[in-house]
């Protein structure tokens, strides 16, 4: 099992922003820092711009990895500057397809457990000002996912991710972000999916209301 590193480590507040001639409530926009403080809630100074479909304790640090930055820029032919999808820790060796649900790490002071990949909306559109953004990132499920904290603590830039404990390894985040996306094996991935206990509760619930 390979260790994680951090690329970059970034937090921020929500703002009112102008993306695309579109005015935004917004946390994309997201300063590099060296060390950030992590609560259950969260990074301290770090927050999500609509409560109702972001943020909460099972989704309260957002990962992203850095291998897929080359794809955007050779797709989109520019340069994105990080953090292109708002996400708080860029890492590497630590892919979707590399990382499961319910895989539990030491970063620093804290450890995290990975409990769903990311349901993307359109501010990553405006953000990176490509308006086939979304729709690209969605159709890869290169979406990144989200980490609940375990113990709160410090991360600092030159942390390792280590792995503590790998508790299944036959759903992938890539897996599971493909059956919540793109209702991969039906049934069978619906039911693949609610077998693992530490899959957040929302990604639950989608499965359940498809009957």
């Amino acid at each position: 099992m390979e260790n994680g590193k951090i690329v970059s480590l970034q937090a921020g507040k929500p703002k009112q922003e102008m993306f695309s001639n579109v005015k935004i409530l917004s946390a994309m926009d997201k300063k590099t820092l060296d060390n950030v403080t992590v609560t259950k809630s969260g990074i301290v100074g770090d927050g999500v711009g609509n409560l109702k479909f972001h943020g909460g304790p099972d989704r309260a640090l957002c990962i992203y990895p850095f291998e897929h930055y080359s794809f955007w820029n050779e797709k989109f032919s520019k340069q994105l500057e990080i953090p292109a999808f708002g996400e708080n820790l860029t890492v590497a060796g630590m892919m979707e397809t590399q990382t499961y649900i319910g895989d539990i790490y030491q970063i620093g002071g804290t450890i995290v457990q990975i409990t769903q990949g990311r349901i993307p909306c359109s501010t990553i559109s405006h953000f990176n000002q490509e308006p086939k953004f979304l729709t690209s990132v969605m159709k890869t499920s290169f979406t990144g996912y989200f980490a609940k904290v375990i113990q709160e603590g410090v991360i600092k830039k030159q942390d390792e991710i280590v792995l503590l404990d790998r508790l299944q390894e036959n759903i992938s985040v890539y897996y599971a972000t493909e059956v919540i996306l793109h209702n991969r094996d039906g049934q069978d991935g619906a039911h693949a999916l609610l077998s693992v206990d530490s899959l957040a509760e929302d990604w639950k619930q989608r499965i359940l209301k498809r009957g």
